[in-house]
């Protein structure tokens, strides 16, 4: 920033400059004295940097308290009066436009700053937001999230291909909640009624297992396959079972009342002696190595599948030709060979649908 010119330096460092005393022990700077230029005003905190232009330009405060609590100049100075000569006169006006001109560089480097502070200010405390306060989404690279990662916007495939965080020696509490609503039989043939139970307190959606059961076993491909039979939702009355959603600690008891274990390879079932069909919630939320991440969304429908079918009669089967796709009877979740055949991952009793 540059500094005072220099002859105003020079009016303060010349030795041939006057006395501020002249030699009748006269103060020509004294307040009140004929022709003095009034003493400058000291400037208030901040002044320049709030838009206060009256004040800025010059730096000055208009309160006398500054100088004395009676306005006079503070002790050690005379009130004299003064009568000097031109001369005088003369250095009086060029000191004071010194003054001055120091006082408006000081003032005009403080607005010149003020600013700049603030900028810094803004950076250190977050983001700038041009958008009226909305941070963007956007990740470095510009993606936008995927719909899973919102689930409320997410679709219901979407819903059915992600996997959900569960423990795998979780017991609940034993106590169930009806899914409530009805979803009618869609197709012809027997009809089935069936309700959808999900355990209290389980950390899964209730009513997106309800509508994948509802959609997996009126799928051409199932149970009900050429108008055989047809499946409703109910949530009240006798049904003819109850699918329930259970955690893996709950589904061994209930799996355990007919005399089956599901502990060792934490697998759902059919729990014949009672109304429940068992599918284990750690299963459902995290699918099985057999089919993969990338399959999920069929993996849950195999399981809806091959318990009603034990639900419905039919036992376990094996793979018997290399390549083709598994039965839906066979334990999938635990492997997808028997005998050294190798069969694919399937969901589907026929899996051709209406061709088969």
């Amino acid at each position: 920033m540059p500094g005072p010119r220099k002859e105003y330096l020079e009016a303060f460092e010349a030795p041939e400059a006057p006395d501020a005393v002249d030699a009748d022990g006269e103060d020509v700077f004294a307040a009140g004295a004929p022709g003095a230029v009034p003493p400058p005003r000291r400037t208030r905190p901040g002044a320049g940097a709030d838009g206060d232009h009256e004040n800025a330009a010059d730096g000055l405060d208009d309160d006398p308290a500054a100088d004395g609590a009676d306005g006079t100049e503070p002790p050690g100075k005379s009130a004299r009066g003064v009568a000097k000569g031109g001369k005088s006169r003369t250095f009086t006006g060029v000191a004071a436009a010194a003054v001055t001109t120091v006082l408006a560089v000081v003032v005009a480097g403080q607005v010149a700053n003020g600013p700049q502070s603030d900028n810094k200010a803004q950076s250190k405390g977050g983001p700038e937001r041009g958008d009226g306060g909305a941070v963007s989404s956007r990740t470095d690279g510009g993606a936008t999230p995927s719909a899973s990662a919102s689930p409320e916007l997410a679709t219901y495939g979407q819903k059915m291909a992600a996997p959900y965080p569960l423990d795998p020696k979780l017991k609940g509490s034993g106590a169930f909640t009806t899914v409530p609503g009805k979803d009618k039989a869609p197709g012809k043939g027997q009809v089935l009624r069936y309700r959808v139970d999900v355990e209290k307190g389980l950390p899964l959606d209730g009513a997106l297992f309800a509508e994948a059961v509802h959609k997996t076993l009126n799928d051409d491909r199932s149970w009900g396959h050429g108008g055989t039979r047809t499946f409703e939702r109910v949530s009240s009355g006798r049904p003819d079972f109850v699918i329930t959603l259970a955690s893996p600690g709950t589904t061994a008891v209930w799996c355990g009342k007919s005399g089956l274990d599901t502990t060792e390879d934490n697998v759902s079932c059919d729990s014949a002696s009672t109304e429940r069909v068992m599918i284990n919630a750690y299963r459902w939320a995290q699918g099985a190595r057999t089919f993969g991440d990338d399959r999920m969304h069929e993996y849950r429908q195999m399981l809806i599948n091959h318990e009603v079918g034990h639900r419905l009669g039919h036992n376990h089967e094996t793979c018997t030709e290399q390549g083709a796709l598994a039965p839906v009877m066979m334990q999938q979740t635990k492997f997808l060979a028997t005998d050294g055949v190798t069969c694919r991952p399937n969901a589907w009793p026929f899996p051709k649908g209406r061709q088969g």
